[in-house]
């Protein structure tokens, strides 16, 4: 087959990648339009130093990074290789960056990819330019290397032309065709070009295509120092381009890597030097190509100082040239993948650097060919997962700056991001600042992760302290809130849980098209269910109330949730989809004595009967009007409470001022995530993914396959039979041993796994880490242990849930 007419803008790395994958699955009918020379087009591409470290925190990228290598490596240009892999070393000169390391081999161990930590020694026998002295030890992934961008483009090119795809140098792109909705070419300064599709490979100049159909791209070039020493005496004579491995010094924002008798050194330590898309020059006005710029010697001052003291041998040499290139920056760190939510066959793939090229080529091969990835998890990649202030130009700006200076940084799982905030506040937010709220963001949101006024409740509890590393970003009273949870009542602002309204008279056809299980019940029904991906992928979880004939609220998790329902939407406008976040709040009122603060606030019946368990009503809380759902993700009776965000704050004061009596409290996230593990719940994104299906993750129970027909049905009823790895929960005695998540898990020598979700248990006294494991290991009783840091941490596969299974408190 042909298929559609593809125009994929920009030659680059990214677009020869897309051009070779979405060729060999049969869609030839391709035009690849750039207005630069080909193979080097003049992009980041074009002067990208190709240094492939695959290590990272995301296994995603990782994987992405992997198939970049091996891809690589198969690919030549008339006997030249386009990928040179001499391995990669990254290096320790501090404690705390040594303990990096170790959680780094813990990433990279857990995802599959060979590595290996190396003593002092080590690390000069693999790379002699290193001072001994300097290093406290080190990290090796055997298959890391270098990429020879270009040649690897002109690769790619060729296997691409060979199936009859065009590549149309010295094009510029001057619009973007669309009508009704719907792209129809591009048009560029030699002529229009029909199209079905139209893929934005356009890499810094990515926002500038982009907004030709109105689609704001939250993505920024940031110039980037790299420079080149001359010759260096200790290499005279090196005939070969490369023989040590690339080498990363992070302490210092430096890596490294060969070029003959000379190093070349790259730098993320300077300033961060922010550049419009529509500032960057033309390929015929810029002096050497429009993605670099001109060398700033005096950002570079500390890089060379410090490459003297750690390269003693670089002593002997100058700097001989150096650029600040280009390379675009996103406000999570991740790629933009996806098509534009407003205009159908607009496609981007950006921010995608060399070491995530070829993969991202794949994913987004797939993506179109098939209508989904089957290689690679995108949920953190999709370009529609941004919440709408995410997009403003001065949060992107700053989000994306922070972004470069902290590439390098030990940032910790929890740490709080920073500029701008705060940006998102729920109505109780005053209230939850005069209880001394310690805030973490969530979506934008500010979200309290303690309150300093529970302090008092740590006297007389035991409440173990974690390691170090666990114990950042955490208290006490993380703990005490826990315990107070159970044995009294709290208060959780569940504001943060995106809300969608599903209305009109398709909606319950819809959603019982896109839900697993049956939603289509009584008025007042919820429902747990899950949407999948059509090759049975877990898309999200999601709770769904039908609280009129033709209204139902969903709690989903992000906008990736909004942007698949409204995708799904029929033609005939009979189902509306909104987000009412904005304009609402929750209040989760859990705990054993939840009815009692409750029920005299109402006229409304709170009784086990009057309202069970996964039903919901409409009814009133002093003079507030509120939505009451009886469900809970603590594993304590009680209710999610939905107002508007007006009287928020008056829910709010009405509930503390009938709970503090009774001896209750205001909890946060810190206590909300303890009790939900020790309850079993799942998290979306974090313990279970699109790559996971619903009989694996232990959530088959949200699978009705009785029903008529779903999204994802028929590949469900296929691999239901065929379960080969299991989400387990696991039991940790060493209560400091508390892991944190993406941790390895090892069946003796052997890394088998790696942890999703982890805290400790303040009701069971035990840590709780989830963790994927194979499923004959999935046994009750089983042995396996955690790589946590340098240590292994011994875990123990329990039944689950750890809490109240017989779910007496729950339906209380």
């Amino acid at each position: 087959m042909a298929g559609p007419r593809v125009v994929i803008i920009g030659a680059g790395v990214v677009g020869a990648a897309l051009a070779d994958e979405i060729s060999a699955r049969g869609w030839t009918e391709v035009t690849v339009v750039d207005q630069g020379p080909l193979p080097a087009t003049g992009g980041s591409s074009s002067h990208a130093p190709g240094l492939v470290f695959q290590t990272n925190p995301s296994k995603t990228m990782t994987e992405m990074a992997r198939y970049t290598v091996e891809k690589f490596c198969s690919l030549e240009v008339d006997g030249k290789p386009c990928f040179l892999q001499v391995g990669g070393l990254e290096v320790a000169t501090s404690p705390e960056r040594l303990a990096e390391l170790h959680r780094r081999h813990g990433w990279i161990t857990a995802w599959g990819v060979e590595a290996r930590l190396l003593t002092p020694d080590e690390c000069v026998e693999q790379h002699p330019l290193v001072d001994r002295d300097k290093v406290l030890g080190g990290l090796l992934i055997p298959t890391d290397g270098l990429a020879k961008a270009v040649l690897a483009v002109e690769a790619q090119i060729r296997r691409a032309t060979e199936r009859g795809v065009r590549f149309l140098a010295r094009h510029e792109v001057l619009d973007v065709r669309q009508d009704e909705g719907r792209v129809t070419g591009v048009l560029t300064d030699r002529g229009e070009i029909p199209a079905d599709v139209v893929v934005c490979c356009a890499g810094i100049w990515g926002p500038k295509i982009a907004r030709m159909v109105g689609m704001d791209l939250p993505l920024t070039p940031l110039a980037h120092q790299l420079a080149w020493t001359g010759p260096i005496p200790t290499l005279a004579g090196q005939a070969e381009e490369a023989v040590r491995p690339i080498l990363r010094h992070q302490d210092a924002d430096l890596y490294y890597r060969d070029r003959f008798d000379a190093i070349g050194i790259g730098y993320y330590g300077h300033r961060p030097m922010p550049v419009s898309a529509d500032d960057i020059l033309s390929v015929d006005e810029a002096e050497q190509m429009p993605s670099v710029l001109k060398f700033t010697e005096e950002d570079f001052e500390d890089a060379w100082a410090e490459t003297r003291s750690l390269l003693p041998a670089t002593r002997e040499a100058k700097i001989e040239e150096g650029i600040n290139g280009l390379f675009s920056f996103t406000p999570d760190g991740y790629p933009l993948l996806g098509e534009s939510p407003d205009v159908k066959g607009f496609w981007v793939a950006e921010a995608v650097w060399v070491t995530h090229s070829a993969g991202v080529g794949r994913a987004v091969a797939e993506w179109l060919v098939d209508g989904y990835c089957s290689s690679f998890d995108l949920h953190e990649c999709d370009v529609n997962r941004f919440e709408p202030h995410q997009l403003a130009p001065e949060y992107v700006l700053a989000r994306d700056c922070q972004n470069f200076v902290e590439v390098y940084d030990i940032l910790h799982p929890l740490q709080p991001t920073g500029e701008p905030r705060p940006i998102r506040t729920s109505p109780f937010y005053a209230r939850q600042r005069e209880m001394g709220a310690f805030f973490l963001e969530a979506g934008g949101w500010e979200r309290p992760q303690w309150y300093e006024s529970n302090a008092y409740l740590v006297e007389g509890r035991s409440i173990p302290t974690p390691n170090d590393w666990a114990a950042r970003y955490w208290s006490p009273i993380v703990g005490a809130e826990a315990q107070a949870t159970r044995e009294t009542v709290a208060l959780y602002d569940m504001t943060a849980l995106k809300r969608l309204e599903v209305s009109g008279p398709g909606a319950a056809a819809f959603l019982e098209h896109l839900c697993t299980g049956k939603v289509d019940k009584s008025v007042g029904s919820v429902t747990y269910t899950l949407l999948l991906e059509r090759d049975g992928g877990i898309r999200s979880d999601i709770t769904v109330a039908k609280l009129a004939r033709e209204l139902f609220q969903i709690g989903a998790n992000g906008n990736l949730d909004l942007d698949w329902f409204t995708r799904h939407l029929p033609a005939d406008g009979s189902v509306q989809v909104r987000d009412i976040t904005s304009g609402t709040c929750c209040v989760g009122l859990w705990g054993p004595l939840a009815r009692k603060v409750l029920q005299p606030l109402t006229e409304d019946d709170f009784s086990g009967a009057g309202l069970k368990y996964f039903r919901a009503k409409r009814a009133h809380i002093g003079s507030v009007p509120v939505t009451a759902m009886r469900l809970s993700y603590v594993g304590e009776l009680g209710w999610e409470l939905y107002t508007t965000a007006d009287l928020g704050q008056k829910l709010w004061d009405t509930l503390w001022a009938a709970a503090e009596p009774l001896g209750g409290v205001v909890a946060g996230r810190g206590a909300f995530n303890s009790l939900r593990l020790e309850k079993g719940y799942r998290s979306f994104g974090t313990d279970m993914t699109y790559e996971h299906d619903p009989y694996e993750a232990g959530v088959g129970f949200a699978v009705k396959l009785d029903k008529e027909d779903f999204v994802g049905k028929a590949a469900l009823e296929r691999r239901k039979a065929d379960v080969r790895r299991k989400l387990s929960c696991l039991t940790i005695d060493d209560p400091r041993a508390v892991v944190l998540g993406k941790e390895p898990v090892y069946d003796g020598d052997r890394a088998v796994g790696y942890v999703t979700s982890a805290a400790y248990g303040y009701t069971i006294g035990k840590g709780i880490a989830y963790a994927w494991l194979p499923a004959e290991l999935a046994t009750p009783g089983t042995t396996v242990h955690i790589g946590y840091f340098d240590q292994r941490v011994e875990a123990v596969v329990a039944e689950e849930p750890l809490f109240d299974p017989t779910m007496s408190r729950l339906r209380g």
